[in-house]
């Protein structure tokens, strides 16, 4: 979860609209909201529970420091599958600033547009799930291995459905209109990454993907039911089907890749994708 606000002036100074102490009173009203439902505390002791201005996502775009800072997850993660839980108006000038910063060449480029500063910032946020998992995660003890292998299961399904949903998404709208506008990136953003797979059913002109698109939502549905149950189940699930289970992970895997390289056929975006 993140706390995203607008900026403005003060005092001649451009800075965020929730001050410091106000930002820090809205993550006590939300940790103290959950534990009233009894919703399990904040990941890491809190330690993602951030909140950024939109400056700090806009400019810190290609930013040497912008993995370090978390503005790179935390901008991507609004931009793919986010959704506000107040101010929604705020949440949607947001994202238009956020989209601006992407589209910042659209100008000169708007009848053959490939939003390649996107695709290329999806793939890195990507790449960093993968290089964070190998850093982070633990082999011993037993325990913790399994453990560390649940979240690669899960790396493997959520977050690559996260990020190739999207790239799939655009790269749909680019072979229907020849260009990839603002407001078709503001339609992906209003749409769940499952949904933006059933969007491309929707699509006769990407047939040859349906097939391999129901898989993914079918083996998504599967992910979902195996992992839907309390930690100590799960691990002692996974403890018994980890071969089945990774196999799993890698068939989910292989399904994106042919959506991904089918619907990238004589697409020149898809061409900037891969190289």
């Amino acid at each position: 979860m993140f706390i995203v606000s607008k900026i403005g002036e003060a005092d001649g100074v451009i800075t965020s609209q929730l001050r410091h102490l106000d930002a820090i009173l809205v993550k006590a009203d939300l940790i103290s909201a959950i534990r009233k439902l009894g919703i399990p505390d904040f990941d890491a002791d809190g330690k993602y529970l951030g909140h950024y201005s939109v400056k700090e996502f806009t400019g810190s775009l290609g930013a040497p420091d912008d993995d370090a800072n978390n503005t790179l997850t935390g901008r991507l993660l609004l931009f793919l599958e986010s959704q506000p839980l107040l101010g929604e108006d705020a949440y949607s000038d947001i994202i238009d600033d956020v989209i601006a910063s992407y589209w910042r060449d659209y100008g000169d480029h708007a009848e053959k547009f490939m939003p390649a500063f996107l695709a290329n910032d999806i793939l890195r946020l990507w790449r960093t799930f993968c290089v964070n998992y190998e850093a982070r995660t633990e082999r011993d003890p037993h325990e913790k291995k399994i453990e560390g292998k649940i979240k690669n299961y899960k790396l493997k399904h959520s977050r690559m459905l996260t990020c190739y949903s999207a790239l799939l998404y655009l790269l749909g709208v680019f072979k229907l209109e020849k260009t990839v506008s603002p407001d078709h990136a503001k339609s992906m953003t209003q749409l769940t990454p499952t949904t933006r797979l059933s969007w491309l059913l929707k699509h006769q002109e990407f047939k040859a993907i349906h097939s391999v698109t129901n898989q993914l939502l079918e083996k998504y549905a599967e992910f979902l039911e195996k992992t839907d149950r309390p930690k100590d189940e799960l691990i002692a699930a996974f403890n018994e089907n980890s071969s089945e289970w990774m196999e799993g992970s890698y068939t989910f895997g292989d399904l994106m890749f042919e959506a991904l390289s089918t619907l990238g056929e004589q697409n020149r975006f898809y061409r900037l994708i891969v190289v």
